[in-house]
C-alpha cells in the first residue's frame, strides 16, 4: 500500500468530527492494505510507530531535503527504513541517522513529509484513537467488536491484531492468547467521590475487596523459569532497572506466572516516599544494583493472571485472589473484604493516615477486564484529581521571570480537532525545582509562540488536584477547574491515558 493513501485517509479522518465517518475511513484503508500491510497502516493511522522510538526528534527534522514531485513510497518501505534508523547505535550513529532520515524524506512528497514528521514527533492527532481503530478493525474484517477488544487486551496493541483479523477473521482473533513474556493491557479503575459511592457501584450490598491504593509504579511481572520480565502500564520493559523485584518474582513458588503489581519506594518507617522518588528510581538508567541499595522499591502484588499453564483472566476476582495468596502470601497488597460501609471507611482512613493515596474497591465477581475502565474496580481518593495534558505554558513574571510558569490544561476530547479541550490554567503547587524542570521540558516540546505563550506538543501528563468544577463560557468544553494545583508530573503515563472530557463532565454532574 502506498504511503500517499495512508496520508489521504489521515486527512479524511481529521476533516470530520463524526466518529462513524472516522471508523469508516480507517476501515476502508485497512481493507485496502490487506493482511500484509494492515499492521503498519493501523499503527500509522493511530499516530504511532511499530518501532515506538527511533532516536529522531525535532532537531533531527530541522533541515530536510526538498520533497519529491510524485508519491512512490510504500508503507513497507517506510517501515523498513524506520526499522533501520531505530537500530542505529554507537560511534557515528548520529551522522548515519541524519543521512538515513534525509534519504527517506527525499523520496516523500510534501504531504508525505508532513505526515512522517508528525509520526516521528508524535503529532499525528486526527482523531483515530484506540477506540476508533478497534471499531475500524472490526468493521474491516467483519468480526464482532468484542472479539477485537479481547484480542487487543491479550496482544497489547490494537495494530497488532489487525493482520490476524483481516487474514483469518474471528478464528484468527481467537488464537491470540495470553503469552508469558508478552505484556497485556492492564485493567483500569474508575473513580468514585467517596467510599459509600464506590461500595454502591461495585458491591450493591454484597462483600467487596477494599485494597490499599499505592502511589507507585504499576508493574506487570512475567516469570518463565528463571527468566523474569517487568513491564510498565504503558507496556515498556524495565526489567534491568529493578533487580530486587526480579529477585522477588524469581523466588515465587511457580514455574510460570504473570502478576499484576505495584512497586513503591518506602521510608524506613514504612511510609511511602513522594511519587517522584519512586518515579526517578524506575526511570533511571544508572547502575541498577547501586540504586537498589540506595533506594529500594517494595513490591505489592494484587492480582494473578496466569500460573503454570493456566490463564486466570476469566475467573472471578475472589478465585484469582485465593490463588495469589498461595503464590505470593508475603507480597500481597493489604486488603479488606467487607460489605460494611463503616469498615470500608475505617480502612480508607487508615490508608490515608499511613500516607497512601486511598483505596481501590473491587468486585469479587469480576473477571480481569484488561485495558478497560469499568465498574469492576473503583478508586477512591480524598481529593478530586485529574490526569491532564499540558497544551501550552506562559512565561512567568516577578520572581518567576525567565521561567515557564502558568500551564494550560487539557482533557482528551475525540470531538476536538486537536484531540484535547482546555479546562483552565494553573501556576499553583510548583516548587522552584518544578519550575526549573518544566522550563527545560516544555522548551524541548515547543511548537510555536504567540506573545508570552509557548505552545507545546501535547505529550506531558500532569496530575492536577482541584476543589471543584464550574461552568465556563471562556473554555470550549463549557467547564473550568476551580483552584487547580499541580500535584506531580506523570512521566509514567502518555497523553493517550489522560482523562477525557466525558470523565470531567461526569464529575461535574455528581
Amino acid at each position: 500500500m502506498r504511503l500517499a493513501d495512508v496520508v489521504a485517509t489521515s486527512a479524511r479522518v481529521g476533516a470530520t468530527r463524526s466518529r462513524t465517518a472516522k471508523i469508516a475511513a480507517v476501515a476502508e484503508a485497512l481493507r485496502e492494505a490487506g493482511s500484509d500491510a494492515a499492521r503498519i497502516v493501523a499503527f500509522y493511522l493511530s499516530g504511532a510507530l511499530p518501532q515506538r522510538r527511533t532516536g529522531v526528534g525535532w532537531r533531527g527534522l530541522a533541515s530536510l531535503p526538498a520533497p519529491a514531485e510524485q508519491p512512490t513510497l510504500t508503507v513497507a518501505e517506510v517501515d523498513a527504513a524506520l526499522e533501520d534508523i531505530s537500530a542505529l547505535a554507537g560511534t557515528g550513529s548520529a551522522g548515519r541517522r541524519r543521512e538515513a532520515v534525509n534519504d527517506l524524506f527525499a523520496r516523500a512528497t510534501a504531504d508525505e513529509q508532513a505526515f512522517l514528521r508528525g509520526l516521528l514527533t508524535g503529532e499525528v492527532r486526527q482523531g483515530a484513537l484506540d477506540g476508533v481503530l478497534q471499531a475500524a478493525i472490526a468493521e474491516a474484517a467483519a468480526v464482532p467488536a468484542a472479539a477485537v477488544r479481547r484480542a487487543v487486551m491479550l496482544a497489547g496493541w490494537s495494530a497488532d491484531v489487525a493482520a490476524a483479523a483481516l487474514a483469518h477473521g474471528e478464528a484468527g482473533l481467537a488464537e491470540i492468547g495470553l503469552v508469558v513474556g508478552r505484556p497485556l493491557r492492564p485493567m483500569l479503575a474508575g473513580s468514585a467521590p467517596d467510599v459509600a459511592a464506590a461500595l454502591a457501584t461495585v458491591g450493591g450490598g454484597e462483600p467487596v475487596a477494599v485494597e490499599r491504593k499505592l502511589d507507585g509504579i504499576r508493574l506487570q511481572a512475567h516469570k518463565d523459569g528463571d527468566d523474569v520480565r517487568l513491564f510498565t502500564r504503558s507496556l515498556d520493559e524495565i526489567t534491568e532497572r529493578l533487580p530486587e523485584v526480579v529477585e522477588l518474582v524469581r523466588s515465587l513458588p511457580a514455574e510460570r506466572l504473570v502478576l499484576d503489581a505495584e512497586a513503591i519506594a518506602l521510608r524506613l518507617d514504612g511510609r511511602p516516599h513522594p511519587f517522584q522518588v519512586t518515579g526517578a528510581r524506575t526511570a533511571s538508567r544508572a547502575d541498577p544494583a547501586a540504586l537498589a541499595e540506595r533506594t529500594p522499591v517494595t513490591t505489592y502484588a494484587f492480582d494473578l493472571l496466569h500460573v503454570d499453564g493456566e490463564d486466570l483472566l476469566d475467573l472471578p476476582a475472589r478465585e484469582r485472589f485465593a490463588r495469589l495468596a498461595d503464590v505470593a502470601p508475603e507480597s500481597r497488597v493489604p486488603r479488606l473484604v467487607t460489605a460494611e460501609e463503616d469498615e470500608a471507611a475505617a480502612f480508607f482512613a487508615d490508608q490515608i493516615a499511613a500516607g497512601h493515596e486511598g483505596v481501590v474497591v473491587k468486585s469479587l465477581d469480576a473477571p480481569y477486564a484488561a485495558g478497560r475502565r469499568g465498574a469492576g474496580w473503583v478508586k477512591v481518593k480524598p481529593r478530586h484529581t485529574l490526569d491532564l495534558v499540558v497544551l501550552a505554558v506562559e512565561w512567568g513574571s516577578g520572581r518567576r521571570r525567565g521561567k515557564l510558569s502558568n500551564i494550560h490544561l487539557g482533557a482528551r476530547d475525540a470531538a476536538s480537532p486537536t484531540g484535547f479541550t482546555m479546562l483552565g490554567k494553573t501556576f499553583k503547587g510548583m516548587t522552584d525545582e518544578i519550575l526549573e524542570w518544566q522550563t527545560r521540558r516544555f522548551l524541548d516540546l515547543e511548537t510555536h509562540r504567540e506573545g508570552h505563550v509557548v505552545f507545546v506538543r501535547p505529550e506531558q501528563v500532569v496530575e492536577i488536584a482541584f476543589d471543584g468544577l464550574q461552568t465556563s463560557t471562556r473554555y470550549p468544553g463549557g467547564l473550568a477547574l476551580r483552584f487547580a494545583r499541580v500535584l506531580r508530573y506523570r512521566d509514567d503515563k502518555g497523553a493517550a491515558e489522560a482523562d477525557t472530557i466525558e470523565t470531567v463532565r461526569a464529575l461535574a454532574a455528581t
